[in-house]
C-alpha cells in the first residue's frame, strides 16, 4: 500500500486519514540519510534492527500525511574520501561510493515494502536492470500518489557529495523542507563529544553555518539550500520518535534558515 491514500494536496484536505492523528506541519520533505547511520552499532554494512526501525518510522509519518522523498549516503559501503579510496583516481572512488548508495537504497525500499509501505528507487546513474533512472515528474507523480521516492546515486556526478544532492533533489521536487538525520541531536556550538558544554542552537542561519564551519552540510549544499530558501532540519536519527516530532514541529534539533 502506499503511505497517503489521497492525491497531492494540503494534508488538512487529506480524506482517508485518520481524523484523530496529529497532520504533518509538511507537505513534502526531503530526508537525507546518512549511510553510517544505517550501520548501528556495526562497524561496516547494514545493521538489520537499525534499519527495519528506521522504515517504521519513516511509515510512521508518512501516517500524518506527508509527501516522503529519501536521499541516501554509502558511507557505510564506500566513500570517495574514505581510506580506503587513497591513491585511487578520485572520480572512480565517487562512482564507487555511488553504487554504494544504490545497494543503501534498494536495502531501505525492501525494509519499507516489509512494512507495507511502497516505494520507488530513482538512480542519478543508469543501472535500468536494477532500477529506474531519475525522472523528475515520474518522481512528482510517485509522491503525489503518496509513494517515498528514494532518491539514489547522489547527483550522479564525482565530487559532489550526497548532501548535495539532497540539496538539489528537495529543491527539484519542492520539497518544503530537508530534513538532515544525523548521530547528534542538532548543530552544537562545537563537537559536543569533545566540549561537554557545547550549546545547542534551536535554530541558526545559513550565513551564521557557513561563517562558523559548524559541518550542517558542505558548503555547496548549504549555498543551495539558502539560494532556494529550503530550510534544513537537523536532528538525532537514533533518538527515538524524533522524526515523527520533527514533522509535526515540535522542538527537536536545530532549525537551519534564511
Amino acid at each position: 500500500m502506499s503511505l497517503n491514500p489521497v492525491a497531492a494536496g494540503n494534508p488538512s484536505d487529506a480524506q482517508g486519514l485518520d481524523a484523530s492523528q496529529p497532520r504533518s506541519a509538511y507537505r513534502r520533505v526531503l530526508l537525507k540519510l546518512s549511510g553510517e547511520a544505517l550501520m548501528g552499532e556495526d562497524s561496516y554494512g547494514i545493521n538489520r534492527a537499525t534499519i527495519e526501525r528506521m522504515a517504521r518510522e519513516i511509515a510512521d509519518i508518512g501516517t500524518l500525511g506527508v509527501e516522503i522523498a529519501i536521499v541516501i549516503g554509502g558511507g557505510n559501503i564506500f566513500r570517495g574520501l574514505a581510506p580506503g579510496a587513497m591513491g585511487m583516481d578520485r572520480a572512480t572512488a565517487d562512482y564507487m561510493g555511488m553504487l554504494a548508495t544504490v545497494m543503501n537504497s534498494l536495502a531501505l525500499q525492501d525494509s519499507l515494502r516489509q512494512v507495507g509501505v511502497v516505494a520507488r528507487v530513482q538512480s542519478a546513474l543508469k543501472i535500468e536492470q536494477v532500477v529506474e533512472p531519475y525522472i523528475r515528474p515520474k518522481a512528482l507523480r510517485y509522491l503525489e500518489e503518496g509513494k517515498v521516492v528514494i532518491f539514489a546515486a547522489g547527483t550522479g556526478n564525482p565530487f559532489f557529495t550526497t548532501d548535495t544532492a539532497a540539496a538539489l533533489r528537495g529543491a527539484e521536487i519542492g520539497a518544503e523542507i530537508v530534513l538532515k538525520a544525523t548521530k547528534v541531536d542538532g548543530v552544537y556550538s562545537a563537537d559536543p563529544a569533545k566540549v561537554p558544554d557545547a550549546q545547542r542552537y534551536q535554530s541558526i542561519s545559513f550565513d551564521e553555518a557557513i561563517s562558523r564551519r559548524l559541518n550542517v552540510m558542505d558548503a555547496t549544499a548549504l549555498a543551495l539550500c539558502r539560494d532556494q530558501r529550503l530550510p534544513i532540519k537537523v536532528f538525532s536519527i537514533f533518538k527515538e520518535g524524533a522524526l515523527r516530532r520533527v514533522v509535526l514541529n515540535e522542538d527537536e534539533g536545530t532549525m537551519v534558515h534564511v
